[in-house]
């Protein structure tokens, strides 16, 4: 009974750890790559600090001045004996209390200049998020490319025993001559490694992915999982256009910048303006009563010592505006340059899903069933098989190429406009 206890245990305890590895392995999804990458990348970590960094700007901005305090004993003899300070011979106390009066909206504006420059710090955020994106997508799609060059690279290997196995069998039959079976055993060397280097490429791929989403797992407990494949459809360049200038976090910055310069030369005519100091003091001067006062200390503005202000304010303005038309114009030029990319992509796949697959496999399978029966030559065969491998890396490669650039359309609209 105690032996079938501990077998029980140990069995279910193998379990456990073959339960927990079957997890760790499972393939994610490109939204769960997402989902990790944003929760887990430390330059958008950084980010959203420095988003929270310029909101507690806005606090500061939005102080108010504090008031002086100031106590006065004035009349104070510390040497008895002599001649009285004063004709009353009595301690003279003052207390005054002063605040400074911020004219024409200045804390209003402060607050409305830090406010515009967290919206700009939160379109920067945007935007990194947005490039950052761009290079997770493109390593995601590098992964699932390699992936499907290393099952072509099997199956190619696997095909190419095959052949060799029949080949054999008519060697020693007496069909084919030992330098044709030599032939064919040495090109399996490109077979192998073809297997050998799709496996590195993959193993590096997912190397990259991994340090984009800031994760320890072992390369080999590591995979993802997607479609492979392209799609002839594609949304009209006008509306990706637009779309663009809709999302573009990088343009919206620019309009934000705008806003700000236009808020900073408001705040900077504001500062131009003279500040009164009120103040009240409340005095006791024995053996007359005690008294209470008022004052106000407005500074002569003799002097604008803020002109170069309000003109630095004013050309940050029109400097922005010109900043924004750049903005704008390198949207378009992004949008023009990726869509041609995705359009010339397809063009280019069509062609091989409809007709080059089918014929590249139809050729070697005919070309193979023809040197078996002594109807093609050896030279024929190879050929053949070459070109097989020739067309469907060719087609692997335009599908990835295809995925890059809808990533970069996608990155030029800011948004995924394909998905």
């Amino acid at each position: 009974m105690r032996q079938f206890v501990q077998r029980l245990c140990g069995g279910l305890f193998l379990a456990a750890i073959l339960a927990g590895s079957s997890l760790a392995q499972r393939a994610l999804t490109w939204q769960e790559v997402r989902d990790r990458f944003e929760a887990a990348n430390p330059s958008l970590q950084a980010g959203r600090i420095g988003i929270d960094e310029s909101r507690a700007n806005q606090t500061t901005a939005f102080l108010r001045p504090n008031p002086n305090l100031g106590l006065t004993a004035d009349q104070v003899n510390p040497f008895p004996g002599g001649p009285p300070h004063s004709t009353f011979g009595a301690l003279l106390s003052v207390a005054s209390v002063s605040y400074l009066y911020e004219r024409q909206h200045k804390r209003e504006l402060r607050l409305e200049s830090a406010k515009d420059a967290t919206k700009i710090t939160v379109s920067g955020q945007d935007d990194l998020d947005r490039t950052l994106m761009f290079s997770l997508r493109m390593a995601f799609v590098e992964t699932l490319q390699e992936k499907a060059v290393l099952e072509l690279a099997k199956q190619n290997l696997s095909y190419y025993d095959n052949l060799l196995g029949v080949n054999r069998d008519r060697y020693q039959a007496g069909a084919i001559a030992q330098v044709d079976l030599d032939r064919l055993e040495l090109q399996r060397v490109q077979y192998e490694s073809d297997l050998q280097t799709a496996e590195v490429d993959l193993r590096t791929a997912k190397i990259q992915l991994l340090a984009l989403l800031n994760d320890t797992t072992p390369v080999d407990q590591f995979d993802v999982t997607g479609p492979f494949d392209f799609s002839t459809q594609v949304m009209p360049l006008g509306d990706v256009r637009q779309a663009a200038l809709d999302a573009r976090p990088d343009l919206r910055a620019a309009l934000e910048s705008i806003e700000k310069a236009k808020t900073d030369h408001r705040l900077a005519v504001a500062n131009g303006s003279t500040d009164p100091v009120l103040g009240v003091d409340v005095g006791r001067n024995p053996p007359i009563d005690q008294y209470i006062g008022v004052s106000v200390n407005i500074p002569l503005r003799i002097f604008d010592r803020n002109q170069g202000e309000k003109l630095r304010t004013q050309l940050d303005i029109d400097r922005n505006d010109r900043l924004m038309e750049a903005t704008r114009a390198q949207v378009f030029s992004d949008v023009d340059s990726a869509y041609a990319a995705v359009t010339s992509a397809v063009l280019l796949l069509q062609p091989y899903k409809d007709r080059y697959l089918d014929q590249a496999t139809r050729v070697r399978d005919t070309i193979a069933f023809s040197y078996e029966h002594g109807s093609a030559s050896l030279l024929d065969l190879l050929n053949a098989q070459a070109d097989y491998r020739s067309v469907e890396v060719n087609y692997l490669n335009l599908v990835g190429s295809y995925l890059n650039a809808v990533s970069q359309l996608n990155l030029a609209a800011g948004r995924e406009v394909i998905q």
